[in-house]
């Protein structure tokens, strides 16, 4: 998978070893589907590697994802949030990092 042309992820940790990565993008109609390619392709490599079931983390879950994608007029603004373990987040990064 090439790198991400539209989805840019910002991390945090929680302190105890979980991390949230948010990304959002807004685009004409035009780019929509080359940004819904990249979101399926963080959440099926995410699904892939998953390092337990995917839930609410307060549930029992050991990752989870959240998708919007809201329309505005001539704009779409597409989120996805990632939250689960941080190494398997960091890893989920560099999987679709450029190469240099």
């Amino acid at each position: 998978m090439p790198a991400m042309n539209y989805l840019l992820f910002d991390a945090s940790d929680d302190g105890e070893g979980t991390g949230t990565w948010d990304a959002m993008a807004s685009v004409r109609a035009a780019q929509l589907p080359d940004v819904m390619t990249e979101v399926r392709a963080v959440l099926d490599w995410a699904e892939t590697h998953a390092p337990g079931p995917r839930g609410p983390l307060d549930e029992g879950g050991a990752w989870d994802a959240d998708e919007q994608v809201r329309a505005d007029g001539e704009w779409t603004t597409v989120t996805l949030t990632v939250t689960g373990p941080w190494a398997w987040g960091e890893a989920l990064l560099a999987h679709f990092a450029p190469a240099d």
